[in-house]
């Protein structure tokens, strides 16, 4: 069986050591609402659509000051 996986972007997440365990859990809660509130948007469109990144990246930025992760954006192909 074959499967054709298009090219995709994701956001790549990363929570430095320094920052409490409490606090990182509470980053990838609300990292994850803006996940769930792109699809309630988009009418159950998945972090595979082509304009995923443009459209949460304001908002994960937001939450980047707040909570001192790191972000990359990668292309998977």
């Amino acid at each position: 069986m074959k499967a054709r996986i298009p090219k995709h972007r994701e956001f790549v997440i990363d929570f430095p050591k320094e920052v409490p365990q409490a606090q990182a859990d509470e980053g990838w809660a609300e990292l994850n609402a803006i996940v769930e509130a792109y699809k309630k948007a988009h009418d159950g469109q998945s972090v595979f659509e082509p304009t995923f990144i443009e459209d949460c990246e304001p908002a994960v930025k937001e939450l980047q000051k707040k909570y001192g992760f790191n972000y990359q954006i990668k292309e998977f192909k």
